[in-house]
């Protein structure tokens, strides 16, 4: 509860109750004296001079009767709009208020006369002098109180407009923020005089703006350029204007600057060669999406590489986490330290590097209770719900999401685990994750026989496979080959051409050892997955060698466990680790999308409706990419430590990005044909007709891809007459040029790009741009801890070769196959940090914001809301159709014998660790 708040003036105060006691607060003096507003042609790069303010003559609006809303003394009628300001004020750790700053306010309050003030800014034009409306400054009173809030909490604060009724209802507001300190403001709002609402597009960090002329926040009512009023117009590209800035200088704290840059920061040269990194990006070697421009110093020893030197990395303010969202993951860090630390400590203070046994890593996981259920329930509370305001103590002490209480020193058993605890290392598990896992993006279908590699066989050799038909012969349901391929009954998960250029290297670090894999499977009569065969290969011995070829086929006998092929997947799985994580999902999804925020900042105005559709998809992502790049990424960071391919992950993903993709094969229609999981049918609901019919990933994938490509067809024919207003729309014209031809500067002549020429193609662009941060990511972010939770299952480091027979390590293989089996994968420190961060990034935060949920006031548009509202009602009977599909026997993908459900794909999720839910963004 709050303490009673005493708010300080000489002005006559009124008393208001509030639900925690009575707080005094001073009623506003406010002058309603108009001023008029002028848009200037010509626009300085400080910022200042936006507009050019003139009073007009009071005695032309404004008399002594005004506050009563009667009229002015030539007559005008006066009308009163009543505004509500939601703030809070500058946060220091978490959820506490900075104190100091507090104090700073409040002095500049009191002693400087300095105050935080809004003005109204008009749609219309004064009749007779052909200058924009504005209304005059209205402080925002009550700001200092004797006894503020601790915590971050919102503070209302209640504002009155007197304007002529030929104001109109206002387009914009313009907030001065007087104060030394920051504040969020989290939503502004007018009572109009016919009784609605309208509201503001806020919740932004407002600094200090004494040396500008203030900021400007547009009404969410959305306009195409063509159709913006007058008024507004001149503000429109202003707003755009500062928020691209001139590409000069180092981003500063609290600046709105929007531009690309190359990924130069990954390195660190000056702490030696082995911490230099190349550049991704701006070459043909190493191209990449751009990046948030940050304008640091060049290091000492590389002019091309940026500094490091100041952390947090540059985003725009309103870009980074809010406090619940901050304040969740922080409490997830030290949840997940506190579950790896303990066996950390062990194993240093026992000073061993390998587990000794499978049941040692059980050891990692709090005792497995009788209650615990692997499958969350049909129905959850997914609705907003107020925070206490020390969210980080609330989400620290939080349950789990399957009500159990948090093991302060042991991980959650993974849901993979929870059924079938031997089901991990089954070949029917091994295959269904490549259809119904945390990476279902894969698997492709076999068209000829042998396969083949595309990399060049002057540099790399022969590109036959080494899988032949004695490997695959009898193991056909009585088909041949042939027949196999015809039936399109043959699929393979093929990481030959991304490894193979680098396994020499990688092989030449300590504590890695890798192949290029290629893994064959057949679809058996019941529509599962048969695993044939593993290929794994190795650079030749020599420069005029040939490669080596190794192939793997299943044991016999089952029953017991054959070392030597659990090794073989071992290493199949650890390439696909790999790619999970350096390709799919950081390239894919995390860097993909990082320039179409750019581009929408500098391009679309937030009067935009495209940019009001598209906004909830880029909430927080700028941040998450940033503390990638400084965590996670560069030279010596997270992901180099706990993958096998170490330093070369990141140029392995700029290779992949150089060679394979293209922005119409992402999406999912586009991507299943490409892979031949799917074949054109015009005749199909989704016009693709799935190869491999319970293929859950695809099935559940394609229900999504259709109800967002429905909702965005509906919307934009709410704004778009017809095709021409599309070529005509300048700012959407410019947003996708720029996202081609600067944010994937090196694939701009690539195929793929659609031309924007109608409203069918601007559905297809929106629903690919929407498809990747959303129903593209959620699978492989949300999907990691339960699925690869428990390491041998899927081990992110291989450190040993699988021997040659008559070798003294296939000796050493044979004499204790368990012990040679964990040495050969992740040791302890690694299988704790790894696990550590796959729980920390599969969590969905309390305030998370999914597909189907926008906040109440996003728009004004009755068409808007009524299409979301059936956008809304199709995600519902999707999340019923998955449920019923998982509880459907006769499709075996869908549970396995892991008996996990594939929930990756429901719209919604509860908090917490769920493996299922798709946010609006990529959040984490």
């Amino acid at each position: 509860m709050l303490l009673n708040r005493l708010n300080i003036s000489s002005a006559t105060s009124t008393l208001r109750g509030t639900s925690d006691g009575f707080v005094v607060r001073q009623r506003g003096r406010f002058s309603s004296e108009p001023k008029l507003l002028q848009v200037r042609a010509a626009i300085s790069d400080s910022g200042a001079g936006w507009f050019e303010s003139k009073v007009g003559k009071v005695g032309s609006y404004v008399d002594k009767k005004s506050h009563t809303g009667h009229g002015n003394e030539d007559g005008e009628e006066m009308v009163h709009f009543k505004g509500t300001a939601v703030i809070i004020k500058k946060l220091k750790v978490l959820d506490v208020v900075d104190r100091i700053a507090d104090i700073q306010d409040d002095a500049s309050e009191i002693l400087g006369g300095k105050h935080v003030s809004v003005q109204l800014i008009s749609n219309e034009f004064h009749p007779k002098t052909g200058k924009v409306l504005v209304s005059s400054e209205v402080n925002i009173e009550g700001w200092f109180t004797i006894f503020d809030p601790w915590t971050a909490e919102e503070l209302s604060f209640h504002l009155d407009f007197a304007v002529p009724r030929a104001f109109g209802v206002p387009g914009a507001i313009i907030v001065k923020n007087n104060h030394p300190n920051e504040f969020l403001l989290v939503n502004f709002s007018l009572d109009l005089p016919d009784k609605s609402s309208a509201h503001f597009i806020t919740n932004s960090w407002v600094f200090n703006t004494e040396h500008t002329d203030g900021r400007v926040f547009f009404r969410n009512k959305a306009y195409l350029p063509s159709d913006t009023p007058a008024a507004l117009q001149g503000l429109r590209e202003r707003e755009l204007q500062v928020l691209r800035g001139n590409g000069n200088g180092e981003r500063k704290h609290g600046e709105r600057i929007y531009d690309y840059d190359v990924y130069n920061d990954l390195g660190l040269p000056d702490d030696g060669p082995k911490h230099a990194r190349p550049t991704l990006g701006g070459s043909l070697e190493f191209p990449f999406p751009r990046r948030m421009r940050t304008g640091r110093p060049p290091t000492k020893t590389s002019p091309d590489c940026e500094s490091r030197r100041s952390k947090p990395f540059y985003v725009p303010s309103d870009e980074r986490f809010d406090h619940v969202k901050l304040s969740d993951n922080k409490a997830d860090m030290v949840r997940a330290g506190g579950h790896a630390i303990s066996s950390k400590i062990e194993a240093k203070l026992m000073r061993k590097a390998d587990f000794d046994s499978i049941e040692e890593i059980w050891k990692l996981y709090a005792p497995k209770e009788k209650d615990i259920k692997n499958v969350l329930p049909g129905k959850v509370d997914i609705e907003y719900r107020d925070q206490h305001s020390l969210a980080f103590v609330q989400e620290l002490t939080a349950r789990r999401a399957d009500g159990e209480k948090n093991h302060p020193l042991r991980f959650a058993l993974p849901q993979v685990l929870q059924a079938n605890d031997k089901a991990w290392q089954t070949n029917e598990e091994f295959a269904r994750e490549f259809l119904a896992g945390f990476n279902p993006i894969e698997i492709k279908l076999v068209t000829e026989f042998p396969i083949k590699s595309s990399l060049n066989p002057a540099e790399y050799g022969d590109p036959v496979s080494a899988i032949s038909s004695k490997h695959i012969d009898g193991h056909l349901e009585g088909l041949s080959i042939e027949e196999a391929l015809s039936k399109k009954k043959l699929f393979v998960v093929d990481y030959h051409d991304t490894f193979f250029p680098w396994v020499g290297r990688i092989n030449a670090l300590e504590n890695s050892k890798t192949y290029a894999s290629r893994t064959l499977f057949f679809l058996s009569s019941d529509e599962t997955l048969k695993v044939l065969a593993i290929e794994l290969v190795l650079p030749p011995k020599s420069p005029d060698g040939a490669k080596i070829a190794r192939v793997f086929t299943p044991p016999a006998d089952s029953s017991k466990t054959n070392y030597v092929w659990e090794l073989a997947k071992a290493h199949a799985i650890n390439n696909e680790m790999a790619v999970h994580q350096s390709i799919n999902h950081f390239t894919r999804c995390h860097a993909v999308t990082e320039p179409i925020i750019i581009a929408s900042h500098r391009q679309l105005s937030k009067l935009h409706p495209i940019h009001q559709l598209m906004a909830p998809h880029f909430k927080h992502t700028l941040e998450v990419n940033s503390t990638a790049r400084m965590n996670l990424l560069p030279a010596g960071g997270t992901i180099e430590e706990i993958y096998t391919p170490r330093e070369y992950i990141v140029r392995m993903a700029a290779a992949y990005y150089r060679d394979n993709w293209t922005f119409s094969s992402n999406a999912l229609p586009n991507d299943l044909v490409k892979r031949g999981m799917a074949v054109p049918d015009s005749s199909a609901k989704h016009g693709v007709r799935l190869v491999l019919q319970d293929y859950p990933y695809a099935a559940d994938g394609l229900e999504l891809w259709g109800a967002m490509k429905s909702w965005n067809t509906e919307y934009i024919d709410i704004f778009y007459k017809d095709d021409g207003s599309v070529q005509e729309d300048l700012e959407l014209q410019r947003w996708w040029t720029e996202y081609r031809t600067v944010g994937h500067a090196d694939k701009k002549d690539a195929p793929g790009w659609l031309e924007l020429n109608s409203k069918k193609s601007l559905a297809e662009i929106l629903t690919t741009l929407q498809w990747i941060p959303t129903a593209m990511h959620a699978p492989i972010n949300f999907g990691q801890y339960d699925y690869a939770g428990f390491m041998p299952q899927h081990p992110a480091i291989t450190r040993r070769l699988i021997p040659e027979e008559g070798s003294k390590e296939w000796e050493e293989l044979h004499r204790n196959p368990l012990k040679f089996y964990l040495s050969s994968i992740s040791d302890t420190d690694t299988t704790t940090t790894t696990m550590a961060v796959f729980e920390i990034v599969a969590a969905h935060a309390p305030n998370e914001e999914y597909i189907s949920q926008r906040s109440p006031t996003w728009t004004e548009s009755e068409k808007v809301k009524a299409a979301f509202k059936r956008y809304v009602k199709k995600l519902s009977d999707i999340d019923e159709l998955i449920q019923a599909r998982n509880r459907d026997k006769s499709l075996k993908n869908r549970c396995g014998v892991a008996q996990l459900p594939f929930q990756l794909l429901r719209p919604t999720s509860a908090p917490g660790v769920t493996a299922r839910g798709v946010p609006n963004s990529i959040t984490v």
